[in-house]
């Protein structure tokens, strides 16, 4: 989830007033919706989210099968993933920095424990990102930082693991529960689809699913959704 640092305070003090509202008190995480007494706030959240413009989300999804893990990754699903985790971000933010060429530029991540046994996944990502972005952008070094913080204490990851969710498990074709279904319905809803099973084009700034794919296989399997915002971005 892309939020812009000066509205960090705003976003905080905004989520825990709705969940205040709709007597919310938990971590919010998408593998615990379940209970339908709480839909209302999920609603009220993911409008929040679409309603606000400094807010963006942008996610990949990799089928297994694409990656050529031994070719390129020494056979290592954990290189894997933080070479495409690391992918995604440097691709975001170099648009970013395109978009903008004359202003100064600054990119703060936070990330949840990544699942590596890399013990400084975090330190190493920060340098990889600085190193590409600078082979195009010469001594930028926009990301001055990646941390590891803790959701619990960190509202706007909450925030991006319930929009991650609902797009993986719809992806996967997991079995949910009713109020999974409304959550991502609701979602789909504010993109004009129907459902979240496509990606959307390459440009789309608020709500992005990138469907990477081996183009030598052919093996795209979905297509691509114009999304059509009930609040323009």
């Amino acid at each position: 989830m892309w939020l812009k640092w000066q509205r960090r305070g705003d976003f905080y003090r905004d989520f825990y007033a709705i969940a205040d509202e709709h007597g919310f008190d938990e971590e919010l995480k998408w593998s615990k919706v379940s209970r339908s007494h709480y839909l209302e706030f999920y609603e009220d959240l993911i409008e929040y989210f679409f309603r606000r413009k400094w807010l963006a989300f942008h996610c990949i999804v990799i089928r297994k099968e694409d990656v050529r893990k031994q070719e390129f990754h020494n056979n290592d699903w954990d290189l894997a993933r933080r070479k495409h985790y690391t992918m995604l971000l440097t691709s975001k933010m170099r648009k970013a920095i395109r978009r903008y060429p004359d202003k100064h530029h600054e990119f703060r991540v936070y990330v949840d424990p990544m699942p590596s046994r890399y013990a400084k996944a975090d330190e190493a990502m920060e340098v990889i990102t600085n190193n590409i972005l600078n082979q195009r952008f010469r001594d930028l070094s926009p990301v001055t930082s990646v941390r590891t913080r803790n959701s619990v204490d960190t509202p706007a990851i909450q925030m991006c693991d319930l929009l991650l969710g609902a797009v993986m498990e719809t992806w996967q074709k997991k079995a949910s529960n009713s109020t999974k279904h409304d959550v991502r319905d609701i979602i789909a809803n504010h993109l004009g689809w129907i459902g979240l099973d496509s990606d959307t084009m390459p440009s789309e700034r608020k709500f992005n699913i990138w469907y990477f794919f081996d183009p030598i296989k052919k093996s795209r399997r979905v297509k691509t959704k114009k999304v059509s915002l009930i609040y323009p971005y």
